[in-house]
């Protein structure tokens, strides 16, 4: 622009110069106008070298201004690569954690190895009393309740008394026995000195016959008498001590536990006037318990004796492990099924009788490469993955997967034998590695 106001201000100055020139002496005829001409031609050329200068700087300058703009292009592009470089160097898909992370977090590892994968039938079923262990106390005489020492839901031992009753039915079997061992003891006595008599020809054979007559005919009473009592559940300890009782205990009757075990019934009040056969006591041993299981007709011919059985309870129960004891010969009418059982331990009592459980019956059995349980799988990324533990630290692998169980399944690529992987708390990861996707960072 400066270049040009020197040229319009150079150019000003010499048209006033041509347009005083009249007033200035004349100069020779034949000079001047050649003079005039050849000024005019120099200042034109002047003029035109001046504007091609010009257009070339203009040019030279936006070519300069072109380079720049091509350099600066240029270092924007190479700052957008260095950018991307750091971007997917910040992405990398490593979750580190330490040792004692993994035992905070709950989280297992594991080898990838080949195992056998079981093939289940889903049966419903329900949790039962153990009918082996339950019994029905009942007094076995009539009487009147005296004292009652076990209430519902207590804990007893064997043998424990539970409650006591007076029965006159009770005295009058110990005053028979009572008295049919005095019997049997004169009978006896008789006998021997009939017995001694006739050896001695003192006393006539039929004396002496009679005498062992009477004899046996009390040992019999006796016996009888005897029996009654330990059908009432008296030992033979106790009916030695019994001539040596007090009168008053003779009508005194304790109900004891019959096994260690559980009141779950009990109909029993201080002072009732009860029957021989009322079930006063409901006893069951809860250290074991039954799951029957209804097996439909279509699975029948699958379930046997011996198959491993996995009982899922839920409501926050673990499952349980046992082997089928029984399966039921017969078919239901209304049901359509038949009962197969299975006994199982519940020391904890966590086993309640009346759950309803569905029973994973193994039905099928097969080799697998590498098996994993289901925990170790997540959804990352819209891709099935399994934490593998790597010398960075655990990366999300993808995987691709076969057959499955309810517990396990089998993995056909992307998990090498050998390789150690995340059995349990993967999800934790898994959350770790979403939150390094919003900004947070994962790599840590």
């Amino acid at each position: 622009m400066k270049t040009r106001a020197l040229i319009v201000s150079t150019l000003f100055l010499g048209i006033l110069a041509f347009a005083a020139a009249p007033w200035r002496p004349a100069a020779a005829a034949g000079e001047a106008p050649a003079a005039h001409d050849h000024d005019s031609h120099d200042k034109g050329e002047q003029l035109d070298d001046l504007f091609d200068e010009e257009e070339s700087g203009d040019e030279h300058a936006g070519h300069e201004d072109h380079e720049r703009h091509d350099d600066h292009a240029d270092r924007d592009e190479h700052d957008e690569h260095d950018g991307h470089e750091g971007h997917d160097e910040h992405g990398e898909e490593v979750v580190k954690l330490s040792p004692a992370e993994l035992k905070e977090f709950g989280i297992e590892l594991a080898r990838a190895a080949k195992g056998s994968l079981d093939q289940y039938a889903e049966l419903p079923g329900e949790i039962v009393l153990n009918a082996d262990r339950l019994a029905h106390v009942v007094p076995r005489v009539p009487g009147i309740v005296r004292e009652v020492r076990k209430s519902l839901g207590d804990q007893v031992k064997a043998g424990e008394v539970m409650a006591v009753i007076d029965s006159r039915e009770l005295a009058e079997a110990k005053a028979a026995f009572l008295a049919a061992d005095e019997r049997r003891k004169l009978a006896q006595a008789r006998f021997e000195r009939e017995e001694r008599l006739w050896q001695k020809k003192v006393t006539s054979e039929q004396e002496y016959l009679d005498a062992r007559q009477a004899l046996a005919e009390a040992r019999i009473e006796r016996n009888s008498a005897e029996q009654q009592l330990h059908a009432l559940g008296f030992s033979d300890a106790y009916l030695k001590e019994l001539p040596g009782h007090a009168d008053v205990t003779y009508t005194r009757y304790q109900i004891r536990a019959p096994f260690a075990g559980t009141i779950i019934e009990k109909h029993l009040t201080l002072g009732e006037s009860v029957g021989a056969d009322a079930e006063i006591f409901t006893i069951a041993d809860l250290a074991t318990v039954w799951v029957d299981i209804n097996v439909y007709q279509k699975d029948l011919a699958q379930i046997h004796r011996g198959q491993n059985v996995l009982i899922e309870i839920g409501h926050g129960i673990p499952a349980v492990s046992g082997e089928i004891a029984w399966v039921g010969p017969l078919v239901g009418e209304a049901t359509r099924t038949a009962k197969a059982r299975v006994v199982l331990p519940n020391p904890e009592g966590t086993l309640r009788p009346g759950l309803f459980v569905t029973a994973r019956v193994a039905v099928a059995n097969s080799t697998a490469g590498i098996v994993v349980p289901k925990s170790a799988l997540q959804t990352f990324e819209e891709r099935t993955v399994i934490f593998v533990q790597t010398a960075k630290g655990f990366e999300p692998q993808p995987v691709q997967t076969g057959r499955q169980n309810a517990a396990q399944v089998e993995i056909l690529a992307g998990l090498k034998p050998g390789q150690t992987y995340v059995s349990k708390g993967a999800f934790t990861l898994k959350a770790q590695l979403s939150k390094g996707a919003f900004g947070d960072g994962h790599n840590h």
